[in-house]
């Protein structure tokens, strides 16, 4: 790994060299509940310092944390104040509220424990509905609080970040107010969500690929059919580089745990760099034949076409979800990731929207009229339920 450094790209409109990987505060901190400065375990601070340091030597220089990422802040603000501000990009988030005094309180709380006189990225965490968009750019709310920050010289641009689909995030980007997002995409989203990098793209926005390793399919811990139609790259490598071949894509968030958690990633995109697009795609037609395999062609290219929005099926069903689900884990065995996503479902508040598939007979099912699958689609949901419900309440990363 020595003498590697990850290559950037320019983050949309902000005009910053953004390197291509991200150093995301979320794994190495100590809990998710705020604690006091005495409660800190040196140990763990020393390791989260050496994260820093091992990022830094390989030039991944954007640090990424949150208000809502218990003492992550304050972790940083050990070690961030003692780098040349030059040397580094960092970036928090804010959850959304109502007002911008709540919004500017929480942000001096945020500045507080990074001791730090500016950020260059501040989002607006959570515009996870369409209502969210209203509340954020309401006068007197959140962006309003984020432009005062930007007159001040304590912010540089402004952002959101979203776990949410196209009908929030879409509209979302083409109001114009943001300079970059973060956002869910990969392969086993690219139907649904790329619509979603495609209009930050028209906005020239900076885009931010959130948990791309976990959320992309449990990477870090692959199936034996995705590690072996990845080879010889590892399923991480292969996923940060089709991300990454896709222009429109900026940067991906590593959630390193360890100071070595970076070198899969940065030994992908260092030495195929170059060759990124062709790599991804004999890879990608490998995982898409596999698919086509076990599920048909015809269900693996338009599983996705005319399903209704959770809010418009007979007891919330998250449709969309939970084929979503079920489709990636019969075309590349990734039951335990679909068993990990599908219990949040109904336990996650906006973070994870719509219900579970155990209410499936009885109900309308005329609103699948739009899908070429629709006499399918509810045997499909009652199977997804059989083969991936759990009595256990599951918890979202930052609830556990």
């Amino acid at each position: 790994m020595d003498g590697m450094n990850v290559p950037t790209k320019r983050f949309g409109r902000t005009e910053v060299r953004m390197p291509v990987l991200t150093c995301g505060g979320m794994r190495f901190q100590q809990g998710w509940k705020d604690l006091e400065p005495s409660e800190i375990d040196p140990k763990g601070q020393e390791n989260l310092e050496a994260c820093i340091h091992r990022a830094l030597e390989l030039g991944i220089h954007h640090f990424e944390t949150a208000r809502g990422y218990g003492p992550s802040e304050m972790q940083l603000g050990r070690v961030l104040p003692k780098l040349d501000r030059d040397r580094f990009l960092v970036q928090t988030k804010i959850g959304l509220k109502e007002s911008a005094a709540e919004f500017l309180e929480a942000f001096e709380k945020s500045m507080g424990y990074l001791r730090l006189d500016h950020v260059d990225f501040l989002a607006i965490h959570g515009i996870n509905l369409p209502e969210h968009i209203d509340t954020a750019l309401k006068k007197g709310g959140c962006v309003e609080a984020i432009r005062q920050l930007q007159r001040e010289g304590r912010v540089r641009f402004c952002g959101f970040s979203t776990h949410a689909g196209p009908e929030t995030v879409v509209p979302t980007c083409e109001t114009g107010e943001f300079d970059y997002v973060n956002l869910h995409w990969y392969f086993i989203y690219n139907q649904l969500h790329w619509p979603m990098v495609a209009a930050a793209s028209r906005q020239d926005m900076g885009v931010f690929i959130i948990s791309p390793n976990d959320k992309g399919g449990m990477l870090y811990r692959p199936t034996e059919k995705m590690a072996a139609l990845c080879s010889p790259l590892t399923p991480m490598q292969w996923n940060d580089l089709y991300c990454l071949s896709r222009p429109e894509v900026h940067t991906l968030s590593i959630g390193a745990a360890r100071p070595e958690d970076f070198d899969e990633h940065v030994a992908a995109v260092c030495v195929h760099w170059d060759g990124r697009v062709e790599v991804a795609g004999q890879v990608e037609r490998r995982i898409v034949g596999a698919m086509e395999r076990e599920l048909g062609a015809d269900w693996v290219h338009h599983w996705h076409e005319g399903l209704p929005h959770w809010t418009d099926t007979p007891g919330n069903i998250n449709v969309r979800e939970i084929l979503r689900l079920w489709t990636f884990h019969k075309g590349l065995d990734l039951g335990e990731f679909a068993r990990m996503r599908y219990n949040l479902l109904g336990n996650a508040n906006h973070w994870f929207p719509g219900r579970k598939a155990d209410a499936v007979d009885g109900g309308d099912w005329s609103c699948l009229s739009a899908s070429p699958f629709a006499g399918r689609i509810p045997g499909i949901l009652k199977e997804a339920h059989a083969l991936f419900h759990e009595e256990k309440e599951a918890k979202r990363l930052s609830e556990s």
